[in-house]
């Protein structure tokens, strides 16, 4: 694996000392550029980075882009792929400070389906570093560097928007990691959305109103 991801990096004129970072995580099987799309609902000034995750999706099945881990089922990664990735992820996240031209302010770490997933896990492995976990679509992972608890978990802010039809990620996993995490102490605000495994417009509406509220009024 390279020591820093490959990435797609958006920051805008505007951007001052303070401002803040926006890190968003794609799914499995698609590239930086998936979720570039997304940038119309990040706060006013705010840097945007979409990283590509470390693996090749198609040997294990994925489609043409890359992928965090190898999954097994249900909430469960495998091991050694799920900690590599997540070792990328921490290397380029201590690198990406220093490619803009100003310190960030707040970080928001997030993603969908194993995005979400890793930027979650990292989050909680690193209590204090992000001021919130965008979670679009995926699930608490069971692996033994995820552990929810007050010290990893209190105080965490979470934006957790799920499909109640999603076939590929069960509306029940994100049920569970919500109250997985607001047992220890984390705010979780929950949205549902008549969907599947998908992100829609009312959705991001949503984030948009959250990520303002965690970035902007800080």
């Amino acid at each position: 694996m390279s020591p820093v991801l490959p990435d797609l990096l958006r920051i805008p004129d505007d951007f001052r000392s303070g401002a803040p970072l926006i890190v968003l995580l794609h799914g499995r099987g698609a590239d930086k550029d998936d979720l570039a799309s997304l940038s119309e609902f990040l706060p006013e000034g705010a840097a945007a980075a979409f990283p590509r995750a470390p693996f090749p999706a198609a040997p294990w099945g994925y489609g043409p882009g890359y992928a965090w881990y190898r999954f097994l089922g249900g909430a469960t990664p495998e091991p050694e792929s799920f900690s590599e990735g997540q070792t990328a992820l921490d290397r380029y996240l201590a690198a990406l400070p220093a490619r803009l031209p100003h310190p960030p302010g707040p970080i928001v770490l997030g993603g969908f389906s194993q995005g979400g997933t890793s930027a979650l896990a990292w989050a909680l492995a690193h209590p204090g570093r992000v001021a919130g976990v965008l979670m679009l679509s995926g699930f608490l992972a069971e692996h033994p560097s995820v552990v929810v608890e007050p010290r990893t978990a209190s105080g965490l802010e979470v934006f957790w928007g799920h499909g109640t039809i999603d076939p590929n990620i069960p509306y029940a996993l994100g049920e569970a990691g919500r109250s997985a995490l607001r047992s220890a102490g984390a705010r979780v605000e929950a949205h549902d959305y008549p969907m599947g495994h998908s992100i829609v417009r009312d959705e991001m509406e949503d984030a948009r109103m959250w990520l303002e509220a965690k970035t902007l009024r800080r």
